[in-house]
């Protein structure tokens, strides 16, 4: 017997994860991005990250497509892109909400963390495919502002609006 997607969900649910968007540059040179829970590093040497994208993703063939992507980590107070992002629909940077990163990456301006990666594996793995990342350029924030954090299904605070003091 199988859990069902319910109980799935809610026990998932349970575990709290930073929010990102991964951005990259589409087929018309367009910077596009989408909301992300799913990201976890995943070694130091060589530097990796993973991320998971919905099979039935609006944006599955162009970021599967890609060579490269950017993970911007955002701060609590990017609920609103982060929203936009993860709905369907127009997912086109504004002008003056992303700038380039030295190594071509699409960086969310405000973002606490930019990961500027080149596709290292693709994982098909059920409903979703894993990509695995290889860092080639890693940029934190040094303004100290606190995460948009996900919990329960829904945005969640940190207790003191601070971390690591």
């Amino acid at each position: 017997m199988s859990a069902s997607r319910k109980s799935l969900r809610e026990a998932f649910g349970q575990f709290g994860t930073g929010v990102a968007i991964v951005a990259i540059e589409n087929s018309a040179g367009q910077p596009v991005g989408l909301t992300i829970n799913s990201f976890a590093s995943v070694s130091l040497q060589p530097p990796l990250l993973s991320w998971c994208l919905a099979n039935e993703s609006q944006l599955f063939e162009e970021i599967s497509a890609a060579e490269q992507f950017t993970v911007n980590v955002l701060a609590a107070d990017q609920v609103d892109l982060s929203n936009r992002m993860s709905r369907p629909g127009d997912h086109v940077f504004a002008e003056g909400e992303w700038h380039c990163g030295d190594e071509g990456g699409v960086y969310i301006n405000g973002a606490l963390a930019h990961f500027d990666c080149r596709v290292h594996q693709k994982i098909e793995a059920g409903d979703h495919i894993m990509l695995i990342g290889e860092i080639v350029d890693a940029v934190a924030s040094d303004e100290n502002r606190p995460p948009l954090l996900y919990f329960r299904g829904s945005y969640a605070d940190l207790a003191d609006g601070t971390a690591g003091e």
